[in-house]
């Protein structure tokens, strides 16, 4: 790899000192910098210092990492910390060049390999003609003002490059699409799952393919200054190098995967050739006269998508792009010194080069979108996505640098240019293409407004497979029936951090639309599988399996928008508390309770939060016919309540449940509504023409009042219901009376917002977990007796209902009224149609 450093050495000899690796430390007079791993360490941390902190201060600003990185890169060159020449000499001192950009190649190595195990070349058979032609316009046009650009760029030069080479390396630079980065960004930007997003993925992967076929002819054309035999052999002797993968290292890489029993970690020795296999694929394209990355690259994209792929990203990931990857940027930021930049001229030119390579792509997918009959916003979007620039830009801006092409100002002038593409495209498109989010009018939107005898549809949020076996019990406990079968939607929720890996995101939309698509991520199999067996086993259930990639703090918005499109009545999100082996509650992951938390503020159905304390006992999923649960609803009155008493109404119908309702009155109310009752007979005579006004409370109370004795009503001769009213006076022997409830196996309460009752009055003030109200609250405290799981609900109240408090505006109310007699539903339905 010698010709890397012809342009450090140009006009210094640097000598090398091989015994000096490692010092023998300060105390002996030794400076530890004039040794090579000392400095090389020390620059590897600044490196990573100087990267991550670009990443902390661009993160609010939602840009990708790879901008972090070559900000980094550039602060420690020459054009800001470099210009004062101690640090330059000190830090990064020339005869450290060999060993830092050695290092930086071998991080490269894995990376780009890394990216080739990460895309799916399937994804590129099967693209429709939409991303082919997106991908070719976005091409051929930047292509185009590369070259137009190429011969004014070079009027100063008197160099003996072929203009071809030239040509070839400005127009690769400036119509390449960074296949990762587009795909992070697009999860950031929640289009993955959107028609949108699909196409630039698939429209990215093929420029991303086009663009190493051109990098490949572009380097040899520099190789050689004459186009002559030479580069013929290069040419030939890299397709072979290629068909040698794709017919000899694919078929041995898939017989390792049908070797290893699913589930089962590859043995050590076959993922330790595979990773020598990168070096050896980079050492022998290096020795054709190809670059090493491209060897590594078609190694990678050799081995199949799958388990092995994702083995392989695990293992490496963390090392490669933490430490390894930066280095490259740094090496490449330390080529590039802005101030090399002179004159307005050049700058002028710049900005004229950087608008018209993106007006180029954006034109030319709009062009395209109108002979598809996209709408212009969709295909402005898909152009600027098409700019996002990363990693194989840089390489070929580094690779052209090495081989003379790039002299040090446009080498810089390119640097520039990729950081500003890529930084306008998050911003850009959040303004330019926001998805129709058409608000979706349904009107069960609660468990009490489901009518029995339609499909129940619920949407179930899981994290890990722990929470599983306790939501199956609880949707078989939910009586599935013929009359009204539920429709399950499993919602998996996956964090979208920093390096959540391209093909898991790319995986895993494909995933919602094809389920047979081979699943990449272990967890996911995990929490699928058993939703999918329940499915093969149980009547009357229907499971479809989605997957939100989203970071925690927008996850809300996922699931909310899923709950919406699938017009579900009912969100179970499982609590953030988990319990331990000795029965103590734990939280698992803070970031869940907010998620939870802005569920219950956003939702647009109800929500029931699920404290799992394992149904049924252990963890075993049951037949249908042997479920059998006492399940204990506690009543104290208001919106929520009632929902949790629906829901419970429902559960009923299966045979194996069994019920009890403790209603909580309180003494004083029990003496009120006594005098009450006096008063109206001695007033209503006299006073008919005042109109009696009513509180929100008294509605409320009339509402609690009607279900129940509906509920009553219909399950007097019931044998597995018990009703229970307790009088309580305060919030001491409401607690009371709960703890002498034992051996039931899920307790079902509201949440009870909206409603202030003396009968809670107090517990409030002790509660960890507010947002699960105070009786959920302290029935999923670690000193309850705690045996049993809890589903605390909050029913949906119309929009604009605020976490606080829900309050019901008064003709909601008016309009719940008809759906509780179900006889009569004509006017059920007119009534509710405004809600």
């Amino acid at each position: 790899m010698e010709h890397h450093h012809e342009n450090s050495t140009d006009d210094y000899i640097v000598c090398y000192a091989p015994t000096m690796v490692t010092t023998n430390g300060i105390w002996q007079g030794d400076n530890p910098l004039a040794y090579s791993l000392p400095i090389f360490i020390l620059q590897l941390t600044l490196v990573v210092a100087a990267t991550r902190i670009f990443v902390f201060i661009l993160k609010p600003l939602r840009q990708p990492r790879v901008i972090a990185e070559i900000m980094g890169g550039l602060m420690l060159g020459p054009s800001v910390l470099g210009q004062s020449k101690a640090f330059a000499n000190t830090v990064f001192p020339l005869r450290s060049a060999m060993m830092i950009e050695t290092m930086a190649n071998v991080g490269l190595l894995y990376f780009l390999f890394l990216v080739g195990v990460e895309m799916d070349i399937s994804v590129v058979r099967n693209a429709g003609k939409r991303a082919v032609a997106a991908a070719i316009a976005g091409m051929v046009l930047p292509f185009v003002v590369g070259a137009a650009f190429s011969f004014i760029l070079s009027r100063e030069y008197n160099n003996d490059m072929n203009q071809g080479t030239y040509i070839l390396f400005l127009g690769v630079a400036l119509s390449v699409t960074a296949f990762p980065v587009l795909a992070r960004i697009l999860a950031e930007l929640k289009l993955i799952n959107t028609e949108l997003g699909r196409l630039a993925l698939s429209a990215a992967l093929i420029t991303d393919v086009c663009a190493w076929i051109m990098l490949v002819l572009a380097i040899t054309l520099a190789e050689n200054k004459t186009a002559s035999l030479a580069s013929l052999w290069v040419l030939l002797s890299s397709v072979a190098f290629v068909a040698f993968c794709a017919y000899v290292v694919r078929p041995a890489a898939a017989w390792v995967v049908k070797k290893t029993p699913e589930g089962e970690a590859f043995s050590e020795f076959h993922i330790s050739l595979i990773l020598a296999g990168v070096l050896v694929s980079g050492l022998t394209t290096d020795a054709i006269g190809t670059h090493s990355v491209f060897g590594a690259f078609v190694f990678g994209l050799a081995i199949p998508t799958g388990p092995l792929g994702v083995t392989l990203v695990e293992k490496l990931e963390d090392f490669v792009s933490g430490l390894l990857l930066p280095l490259f940027f740094a090496v490449s930021g330390l080529k590039t010194n802005i101030g090399v930049i002179r004159g307005s001229y050049t700058w002028a030119i710049l900005i004229l080069v950087i608008f018209l390579a993106c007006t180029g792509k954006i034109v030319g997918t709009i062009l395209i979108g109108f002979f598809y009959e996209m709408p212009l916003s969709e295909g402005a979007a898909l152009g600027l996505l098409m700019n996002t620039k990363g990693l194989i830009e840089m390489i070929v801006l580094n690779v052209g640098k090495d081989q003379k092409v790039f002299d040090d100002e446009s080498f810089a002038i390119m640097v520039v240019i990729t950081v500003i593409m890529t930084a306008i495209v998050v911003p850009a498109v959040s303004v330019i293409y926001k998805p129709s989010r058409r608000s979706i009018y349904y009107k069960r939107r609660t468990i009490q407004v489901s009518k029995s005898d339609a499909e129940f549809r619920v949407l179930v949020c899981v994290h890990t497979p722990r929470n599983v076996p306790t939501m199956i019990n609880l949707l078989e406990a939910s009586n599935p029936t013929k009359k009204s079968p539920i429709c399950v939607y499993v919602l998996h929720l996956v964090e979208l951090s920093g390096r959540t890996s391209a093909m898991l995101i790319v995986h895993n939309t494909a995933k919602a639309e094809q389920p047979a698509l081979h699943k990449s991520d272990a967890q996911t199999d995990h929490v699928i599988t058993p939703f999918e067996n329940y499915e093969r086993r149980a009547n009357f259930v229907s499971i479809q399996p989605l997957t939100a990639i989203s970071p925690y703090s927008s996850m809300h918005e996922d699931i909310c928008n899923v709950a919406e499109d699938k017009r579900v009545s009912l969100i179970i999100i499982p609590f953030h508390k988990q319990q331990t082996v000795d029965g103590e509650m734990e939280a698992t992951n803070m970031a869940f309770r907010d998620i939870n938390k802005n569920v219950l503020a956003h939702a647009p159905c109800s929500v029931g939060v699920l404290v799992d304390r394992g149904l049924s006992g252990g963890s075993n999923l049951l037949a249908a016919n042997q479920v059998s649960y006492n399940v204990a609803i506690l009543f104290f009155g208001g919106p929520d309540d009632r929902e949790a008493l629906c829901y419970g109404w429902r559960m009923l119908e299966h045979q194996g449940i069994s019920l009890t309702i403790m209603r909580f009155v309180s003494g004083e109310e029990l003496s009120g509504e006594r005098l009450r009752e006096q008063q109206q007979k001695h007033s209503s005579n006299n006073e008919q023409s005042v109109l009696s006004v009513q509180t929100d409370k008294d509605i409320q109370k009339q509402l609690d009042e009607r279900l129940l004795h509906e509920f009553r009503m219909r399950c007097e001769d019931d044998d597995s219901v018990d009703y229970i009213e307790k009088v309580v006076n305060n919030g001491e022997e409401t607690v009371a009376e709960i703890r002498t409830m034992d051996e039931h196996d899920l307790f079902i309460v509201g949440r009870g917002q909206a409603v202030v009752s003396p009968l809670t009055a107090g517990l409030t003030d002790w509660s960890e977990c507010p947002e699960i109200g105070a009786i959920g609250d302290l029935l999923a405290s670690s000193d309850f007796a705690a045996t049993a799981s809890v589903l605390v609900l909050q029913q949906y109240a119309g929009q604009g209902s605020t976490g606080e408090g829900i309050e019901t505006p008064h003709e909601h109310d008016e309009e719940h009224f008809p759906q509780i007699n179900q006889s009569s539903e004509g006017q059920f339905m007119s009534n509710t149609e405004r809600v």
